[in-house]
């Protein structure tokens, strides 16, 4: 059974929502394509690595993460998965990470099924693209739990980040006002400190529907952490970055947000919004007190992005972003032109969301909900 994500009608939604908002209007025109220094057109192979469907069956899988260094149970070169949905296919319940090995041999490396005594994740558990692992071993990954049926949670904050040591076991969450539904993140570390950056899909209310929250602008924030090698990591700030990105409800995708981000080499985090198809830029990522609105950053739109999701920076510096419309990836070069178009899964509509490049950064790996399953991009 296909997880429910983006179906067709979602798609002809998202279309519709990418010509209202304008989304081509700010595009610069692309040149032509540079072949020989795009990273996309050096792969050419997609095969599958496993299966990210653990014993309890929770499908869906979002976020994606190569483990840098071994530790506990985490193994160097590892892909640790998230998945979204529990064994019914319930969006926002599913409450599982896969640890996955270059050759393909699958774990469970978590089950969140409760959090440590005081510690609490409002709304419950509901794993996310926002999946990341900071120095020492400690992986952080997000949840924007649902309520009955996998509706989308009543107003006031939803969700958390929760913090897993080397061993799988929750030690902590992570919440305040700035952390409403987190989806997606990308982190910046060294050995005392990093800067979690993370993309919310809820907050802002603008509309409801019987007193729930079915649109709105939400927001990016920078939090950034103490490391230490002994305790869990601890916020030490909340920096809201952007601001008045799009966020509306949809039955097929649960909810049409600012999901991907990458974080440029010049310090500049690039986000991409689905509803709206296009790519803002937020300068200074990693100093800066105030936020940027979404539409004042807009670095590309339109042309081949289509319902963007997940996105990577790939080792040329460029970024990689699949659309959640078809099943494709795209390639961005630094002045914002759209290099180059792969597709990486035949009538893929709903099937892409996490993906990063491998350390050797020869290929991509990416998750593909139309199989449950962990797929590379190679040459």
């Amino acid at each position: 059974m296909k997880p429910r994500h983006l179906a067709t009608a979602a798609a002809a939604a998202l279309s519709l929502a990418a010509a209202a908002c304008g989304s081509t209007s700010g595009a610069k025109p692309a040149p032509a394509p540079s072949v020989a220094s795009s990273f996309l057109n050096q792969l050419h192979t997609v095969s599958q690595v496993a299966s990210t469907v653990p014993g309890n069956g929770d499908v869906n899988p979002y976020g994606v993460a190569v483990v840098p260094a071994s530790a506990g149970r985490l193994t160097a070169g590892d892909t640790l998965v998230s998945n979204f949905n529990d064994k019914a296919n319930v969006q926002g319940t599913g409450t599982t990470i896969a640890e996955i090995s270059p050759a393909g041999s699958a774990r469970t490396f978590a089950r969140l099924s409760a959090m440590p005594a005081g510690q609490a994740c409002p709304g419950g558990i509901g794993l996310t693209t926002a999946l990341g692992i900071l120095p020492g071993g400690w992986v952080v990954v997000g949840s924007l739990p649902t309520t009955t049926g996998g509706a989308l949670p009543g107003p006031g904050p939803a969700g958390c980040l929760i913090v897993l040591n080397d061993q799988g076991t929750p030690v902590k969450t992570i919440t305040n006002k700035d952390i409403v539904g987190p989806w997606d993140l990308t982190v910046s570390s060294s050995a005392t400190s990093a800067e979690l950056f993370v993309s919310n899909a809820l907050g802002g209310n603008t509309s409801t529907d019987h007193g729930v929250p079915v649109a709105g602008n939400c927001t990016i924030v920078r939090l950034d952490l103490a490391l230490s090698a002994t305790a869990p990591p601890v916020l030490t700030s909340s920096t809201v970055i952007g601001t008045q990105f799009p966020w509306r409800a949809n039955k097929a995708a649960l909810v049409l947000a600012p999901t991907g981000l990458a974080l440029g080499r010049s310090g500049t985090l690039y986000v991409d919004d689905t509803q709206t198809s296009f790519i803002s830029a937020i300068p200074q990522a990693r100093t800066r007190t105030s936020a940027v609105t979404a539409s004042a950053g807009i670095f590309s739109s339109g042309g081949a992005l289509s319902a963007p999701l997940g996105m990577t920076l790939a080792p040329n510096g460029d970024l990689i972003v699949v659309n959640g419309n078809n099943g494709n990836a795209v390639e961005i070069g630094p002045a914002g032109q759209q290099l180059a178009t792969k597709t990486l899964v035949k009538n893929g509509a709903g099937d892409l969301f996490g993906l990063t490049t491998t350390k050797a950064g020869n290929e991509i790996l990416f998750v593909n909900d139309g199989t449950n399953a962990l797929d590379r991009y190679h040459p």
